[in-house]
């Protein structure tokens, strides 16, 4: 059986949380219309892709789960992707081979980065079941978990704590989606399913120091900053923000000065990995595109023509075609200039798309 089509009944039941934070369509078996096949490689211009069709290879036991995470690469050149499954972290090797979980009780940790400090890497994470900022070395130890404070407004209570019957849920609770870390250890939280702001920590993770932004969409607003990172293209760094309701990238400076919009008219743009001039956009209709440092699209990958399949976590993995995405969440490049993509889905779904030498 191919590996990406193994799926406990544990893992088909155990849907996401946060749902609610998506669009999906209902797609009975007998609508679903098929799409072709691409043409190989992917892409264009410099951009070309193979599809590694059944890349990730899981052992019996062991599913994707339901794949509402994000995706990195370390130094050794392992992948490492999350999802909603019992497994909370999986840990790939170059070849696709299974190597361990991480973390099984962070399951639920949305966006998250692989950051070398002194020598030794540890992964910076939004825990968007805490909910909570956490990080944790590569062997799964949790380091630290830090939350906003009562005081500045957007707090919620933990889900391991009483709840409240007399407090209703605040409308702004704090539900973290992706983490950046500025040169000076500073900590940005997007809170892209809470209240649409960026949070700011001191890089001891003592002091709360800020909130950036507001909902809206205008400038200095956002309408779900689903993705966050560092962005060291223009000289001094700045924060490249997927602002995914708004279907746009947009960039501020460290401090939380709007600079301006990076590219507009997305197909509701998720997670970024930037390599080179160039950022590989996750986007929840369906594509993946790689835009230049002009902020124009020099790429366009596996996109899907059929709106129907557009965010549908639910889309059942018979209706998967290689090649062609469903609903991209998560992403990184790798050092050798590969894409690795994951999609939001039940069943859990890991694509690697292979930089092509064919022109």
């Amino acid at each position: 059986m191919n590996p990406r089509l193994t799926l406990t009944l544990a893992a088909a039941l155990a849907l996401p949380a946060v749902l609610s934070a998506h669009t999906d369509f209902p797609l009975p078996i007998g609508q679903v219309s098929a799409t072709p096949l691409p043409a190989a490689p992917l892409g264009s211009g410099n951009f070309r892709f193979d599809v590694q069709a059944g890349w990730a290879k899981l052992p019996a036991k062991v599913s994707l789960g339901p794949t509402h995470g994000g995706v990195g690469v370390d130094k050794a050149g392992n992948i490492y992707v999350s999802s909603d499954g019992p497994e909370g972290i999986l840990v790939f090797d170059k070849s696709g081979n299974y190597l361990r979980g991480l973390a099984p009780e962070l399951s639920g940790i949305h966006g998250f980065i692989i950051r070398e400090e002194k020598g030794q890497e540890f992964i910076y994470a939004a825990h968007v079941k805490g909910p909570a900022a956490v990080k944790i070395d590569l062997t799964g130890k949790v380091l630290w978990k830090i939350t906003v404070p009562k005081e500045s407004g957007f707090y919620d209570e933990p889900k391991d704590q009483p709840a409240d019957p007399k407090k209703k849920r605040s409308a702004q609770a704090f539900r973290p989606t992706a983490v950046a870390v500025g040169p000076d250890g500073r900590i940005y939280v997007a809170d892209g399913y809470g209240a649409s702001v960026i949070h700011v920590f001191s890089a001891d993770q003592q002091k709360y120091l800020k909130t950036i932004g507001t909902k809206g969409e205008g400038e200095n607003q956002f309408k779900t900053c689903h993705g966050i990172a560092l962005d060291t293209r223009f000289g001094a760094p700045r924060l490249l923000v997927a602002d995914r309701e708004n279907r746009r990238l947009v960039h501020l400076d460290l401090e939380g000065k709007w600079l301006g919009v990076v590219t507009t008219g997305l197909r509701r743009p998720c997670a970024v990995s930037i390599q080179g001039d160039n950022v590989a956009v996750a986007e929840l209709e369906g594509r993946v595109v790689i835009i230049d440092q002009a902020g124009q699209i020099a790429a366009t990958l596996g996109d899907n023509p059929d709106q129907k399949q557009w965010a549908a976590f639910k889309l059942e993995p018979e209706h998967w075609k290689d090649g062609i995405f469903i609903a991209p969440h998560g992403l990184s490049w790798d050092k050798d200039g590969n894409l690795f993509v994951q999609d939001w889905n039940f069943a859990g779904r890991f694509t690697k798309l292979q930089r092509s030498a064919k022109k």
